[in-house]
């Protein structure tokens, strides 16, 4: 495999003053190189997309913004494998993931929705003519939406193609310029993503900026420049308020796609053997994703059938080699993040939580971030395991009374983003659903994922929504004018 190493600023694609390594997960290897970038480049890459932005076409030429999203697109799918690859690399996730949400299921539609999109999108609409002062002097009004100017994107590590795809699709589309930070975990995709766009795209130069760094604190450059009129950010809760915090400064909007502790809801007439075991399933790419249901809510009735078939599930778990398309599980990012981890189990057994299985590095893993599947019972919801996001393997089975019960521990959280609900009775299931303040709910298995889907969160969970219409006119600011109905 080979990376690109080169950041992309100002259409050219320059090596750094330095670069840094970039450790493959699963074999603590390198599994490339990234340029390094500075404060200054940030500050190059900014003052590149404002230029872009006031000077060029691209915000008002639609025909050269689908045109160039298709290209994109196209040039994406030429490469298809060799991202596979290097996510599974940079990134740990197994690759049986890479078929669906770290690659394959956004590559097919993250740039192809927003680009027919640009066509059907309400770009203004008229009102009604008013009199408003009351002086006999007839207006006509409409309301205009326009590009939101420059956005400054701060990446995560754990889908990173699927999050820098699904920001660029209706950045693009909308007509805004960009400045893309990746996480300094995962830069690697980010920077073959901009190599494309300068070689095969007519993308000007300026509209899309990647620019890695091993330093967080660059990325800090977006968050106070007066050139950038919003951040958009996919990361933890923590690092959102203090995006948030830095961007008040210049009064910037911001789009924050934050943490979860999303819950997977039984209720009590469920099919338990067939939805029990499915738990597991949070296991995926290790745990690490923000609308991973940690929560397993059961009733009382039947919380001792409960806690033994999610124990089966979890230990049914395939996970190693992220490379064997049997494993569902690969490592966490970092040793950094599998020790905190095991710090959160440590803590789920100081304060009274039964350990079901794992809670351990697994044996023979002499190599990589790993974590064994972890089941806790007998926890309660007000014990740090269920509060706080573990971005780990680690699942809480907590026990409830009846409905009111269960969408009241649900509901005791300081996030809001996802979560499921598994019922014989449909009708009681969207019942239930309509009471959890989340953004997005699964309801017996069925999918809200999609380029045309909202995604984002309630409370600590999120500012705004990522993909569907709201995650267009997000990236759109409003501008209402009039003018007088006669000569």
């Amino acid at each position: 495999m080979s990376s690109e190493t080169r950041m992309l600023i100002d259409g050219e694609l320059l090596a750094g003053r330095q670069e840094f390594d970039v450790l493959n997960p699963a074999t603590e290897e390198v599994a490339g190189t990234s340029a390094d970038a500075d404060a200054s480049d940030m500050d190059r890459a900014v003052a590149a997309a404002r230029q872009a932005q006031d000077s060029t076409d691209w915000a008002t030429d639609p025909e050269l913004r689908k045109r160039s999203m298709v290209q994109l697109q196209s040039a994406l799918e030429a490469e298809q494998e060799e991202f596979r690859a290097e996510l599974v690399a940079e990134v740990g996730c197994p690759v049986l993931t890479t078929y669906g949400p770290q690659l394959d299921a956004p590559l097919r539609e993250a740039l192809g929705w927003p680009t027919e999109m640009i066509e059907q999108f309400s770009w203004s609409r008229r009102l009604p003519d008013n009199d408003a002062f009351g002086l006999g002097f007839q207006t006509h009004r409409e309301v205009w939406k326009e590009p939101v100017g420059v956005v400054g994107v701060i990446m995560p590590w754990n889908f990173p193609f699927e999050v820098i795809l699904n920001k660029l699709g209706p950045i693009l589309a909308m007509g805004n310029s960009c400045v893309i930070k990746p996480a300094p975990d995962t830069p690697l995709n980010a920077n073959r993503v901009g190599r494309l766009i300068a070689e095969q795209t007519e993308i000007p130069p300026g509209v899309v900026n990647i620019v890695p760094s091993s330093d967080h604190l660059v990325g800090e450059v977006l968050t106070t420049s007066p050139l950038v009129d919003m951040v958009a950010f996919t990361g933890s809760t923590a690092t959102g308020r203090r995006i948030m915090e830095a961007a008040s400064a210049t009064l910037k909007q911001v789009f924050l796609e934050l943490g979860g502790k999303s819950v997977n809801l039984i209720l009590d007439d469920a099919d338990f053997a067939a939805t029990v075991p499915t738990a597991a399933g949070m296991c995926m790419h290790a745990g690490q994703g923000c609308a991973m249901t940690t929560r397993l809510l059961v009733p009382f009735s039947r919380y001792d059938e409960a806690v033994e078939l999610v124990k089966t599930g979890f230990e049914s778990v395939s996970y190693g080699d992220p490379i064997d398309p049997a494993n569902l599980q690969g490592p966490l990012i970092s040793a950094k993040q599998r020790d905190r981890v095991l710090d959160y189990i440590q803590k789920g057994i100081a304060e009274g939580a039964r350990l079901v299985t794992g809670g351990s590095i697994p044996s023979g893993f002499d190599k990589g971030y790993f974590v064994e599947p972890t089941v806790f019972a007998d926890v309660d919801n007000s014990m740090t395991i269920a509060r706080e996001e573990i971005f780990g393997p680690v699942i809480a089975v907590i026990g409830y009374e009846d409905d009111d019960h269960a969408v009241q521990i649900a509901n005791d959280s300081e996030y809001g983003l996802s979560g499921s609900i598994a019922s014989a009775d449909l009708d009681r299931a969207m019942a239930v659903a309509r009471r959890i303040r989340t953004g997005t709910l699964a309801i017996n298995g069925g999918s809200w994922y999609g380029a045309d889907a909202p995604f984002g969160g309630y409370k600590a969970s999120g500012v705004g929504r990522q993909c569907g219409v709201e995650g267009l006119e997000i990236f759109t600011e409003t501008k209402t004018v009039g003018w007088p109905t006669g000569p």
